[in-house]
C-alpha cells in the first residue's frame, strides 16, 4: 500500500478505484487490481 500526500492521482488510476474513509484516514482502495491501494492520513488516537 502506498502513502501519499494527495490522492487526486490515485483516484483517476483505474475506473474501479474508489476512495474511503476509515478511522480518520482516507484509503483508495481496488478490487480489481489491488496494486491501486494507497492511503492518506494519520490514524487518530485510540482511548
Amino acid at each position: 500500500m502506498q502513502v501519499l500526500s494527495s490522492l487526486k492521482s490515485a483516484k483517476k488510476r483505474h475506473k474501479d478505484c474508489q476512495v474511503v474513509k476509515r478511522r480518520g484516514r482516507v484509503f483508495v482502495i481496488c478490487k480489481s487490481n489491488p496494486r491501486f491501494k494507497a492511503v492518506q492520513g494519520k490514524g487518530g488516537k485510540k482511548r
